[in-house]
């Protein structure tokens, strides 16, 4: 067959999602640099070891308006380009799976990289493994993807919920041998040692009976992601414009009560699931649409600007964070790890992304894709995609 597919022309692309993946890559930042940092984010004890008024406040914070509302709107997004992905292989006439299989593999080595080399908190893997699980549900009517991932969720989320909420009194323990032992082993100066902690913190992260549950929430994400790219609320957010203004609204009702709301009873331990995977969901709706309006204004679309490079690079930008913060936090660089506070956690995220930022837009004046997405696009593509742009090849500029 002669027909090719080939990536998106840059021209044809929606700013505003490219400046929902940036804002979602700044908003995990903000949320992985605290479990980079310390062990307490997997193994428990934060509010013990984190206990002044700041830092209560900055936790809460994040709790509220960072944790779980950007890895969901990374999810929601990851399902919305399946969709474009597959709309555009079938108006190409090649075969969706094969090559979406092809592409789910190559992101799983990343993952597989990733995961075991640099951080055990991973998504990547996870997105490539549950992904292939999605293209079971391509050819599904527009309301079944509704149905299964709602189903999916809500089905996950209070199965879980009512199990935390009849053992409540046996929640919230930690364990300070497994913390001293991480806090010595990341402070380490041996790969290896690191390595080992690493690996060790991801199988505990990632046990079976929590890789099912993790499944079942991934998945109903990218279901939801599809279901908007098929509606094209988004392609076209003038022409559904009531539409995304009811999403607004509920998503912004939910997001509140269930992420602010169980303040309000003492933010209690066993409701965090539902705090994280129902309120999470909501916020990341409310987000993109946010952003998806604030795209249509002229002060808006000033405001979402410096995201828009990010979030055209944003895999490079993901992995880079880590990198970044092996160096900075690891005993193999300047061994920073256990020694910093969510607010100095904060405060480096913001610097760090403000310089990817920069990098970003400066790196799209000369190429076309990011680095690690040019690699995965020719890897995919199975063809070697041009990089440098054509101007530059052509004034001689290096």
């Amino acid at each position: 067959m002669n027909i090719e597919v080939t990536p998106t022309n840059e021209n044809k692309r929606l700013v505003w999602i490219d400046a929902a993946r940036g804002f979602a890559v700044f908003g995990i930042f903000i949320v992985n640099i605290t479990a980079f940092s310390a062990p307490y984010f997997i193994h428990g004890g934060a509010l013990e070891a984190w206990n002044s008024p700041v830092d209560r406040f900055t936790q809460a914070f994040m709790d509220i308006f960072f944790q779980a509302s950007f890895y969901t709107l990374f999810s929601i997004l990851f399902g919305f380009g399946i969709q474009l992905l597959k709309d555009r292989l079938v108006e190409r006439k090649i075969d969706v799976y094969s090559f979406l299989v092809r592409r789910l593999i190559i992101l799983i080595g990343f993952g597989m990289v990733h995961a075991f080399v640099i951080w055990h908190g991973d998504i990547l893997l996870s997105y490539g493994l549950i992904g292939l699980l999605l293209l079971l549900f391509l050819k599904l009517r527009d309301s079944y993807l509704l149905i299964w991932g709602a189903l999916f969720l809500v089905g996950s989320v209070g199965l879980l919920s009512l199990a935390m909420y009849h053992t409540r009194h046996y929640l919230g323990g930690y364990n300070e041998a497994i913390i001293a032992q991480a806090m010595e082993n990341y402070q380490s100066t041996s790969m290896l040692v690191i390595w080992s902690q690493n690996y060790s913190d991801w199988t505990y992260a990632n046990s079976g009976l929590g890789y099912l549950f993790l499944t079942a929430v991934l998945l109903p994400l990218f279901l939801f992601g599809m279901y908007i790219a098929r509606k094209r609320w988004l392609h076209e957010p003038e022409k559904h414009q009531a539409v995304l203004k009811k999403v607004w609204v509920v998503s912004l009702i939910v997001f509140l009560t269930f992420k602010w709301g169980p303040y309000l009873f003492g933010n209690p331990i066993w409701f965090s699931y539902m705090q994280d995977n129902i309120g999470g969901t909501a916020s990341a709706l409310f987000y993109i649409v946010s952003i998806t309006f604030l795209a249509k204004s002229g002060m808006g679309s000033k405001l979402i600007r410096p995201f828009i490079p990010v979030g055209r690079m944003a895999l490079t930008n993901y992995l880079l964070q880590s990198v970044i913060s092996f160096i900075l936090f690891y005993g193999v660089g300047f061994g920073l790890y256990g020694s910093i506070r969510p607010a100095t956690g904060i405060a480096l995220a913001v610097v760090i992304f403000t310089v990817q930022v920069f990098f970003s837009k400066w790196w799209f004046t000369r190429f076309r894709f990011g680095p690690v997405e040019w690699i995965w696009r020719s890897l995919t593509y199975n063809k070697m995609q041009p990089f440098r742009k054509k101007t530059l090849q052509r004034s001689g500029h290096e």
